[in-house]
């Protein structure tokens, strides 16, 4: 997986996906890989990063004596990664809609100052439907994993 350097910022990741304040959760993109045939997207990898920072508007619910961030954010921040790694080469917005979650397992909390190190496959592919299968990671353990079935639509040219 190509690593390292960053490549997709936060202006990049806001031409890819739909989502704005307070719901885009990817900073950026560290690293994509393709599957191994190209131009399918089946087995393509991301790993993408988001920090975690306390003036989040969910960690004043969530809850107000010990800030955590909320699992189906977590869940939310597989799919949009899944997402990024979906239309990686698109042209234009693409939107996915999910369809499902299986096999949500949230081993740790995630509190603001933590850095997501989120890492996402697409591990199935069927005309508009997909699967990503994703775990975050910080500080090197695993906190959160999930498979997510999504509907994919993009709209090409839309920027």
């Amino acid at each position: 997986m190509e690593t390292g350097s960053v490549l997709m910022d936060i202006e990049k990741i806001q031409k890819v996906l739909p989502h704005a304040y307070p719901f885009l959760l990817i900073d950026k993109v560290v690293g994509a890989e393709e599957g191994p045939n190209p131009p399918k997207r089946q087995g393509r990898k991301i790993h993408a990063i988001k920090c975690v920072t306390f003036n989040e508007p969910h960690f004043q619910g969530h809850f107000p004596v010990r800030s955590l961030m909320p699992g189906v954010l977590l869940i939310e921040t597989i799919a949009q990664a899944g997402g990024l790694a979906y239309f990686l080469h698109d042209e234009g917005v693409g939107e996915l809609m999910i369809a499902s979650v299986l096999g949500a397992k949230f081993r740790k909390p995630v509190v603001p100052g933590d850095q997501l190190n989120i890492h996402v496959e697409v591990t199935r592919e069927r005309k508009t439907m997909i699967v990503l299968s994703g775990y975050i990671e910080v500080d090197g353990e695993k906190v959160c994993e999930a498979e997510v079935m999504a509907f994919a639509r993009s709209y090409p040219g839309s920027n």
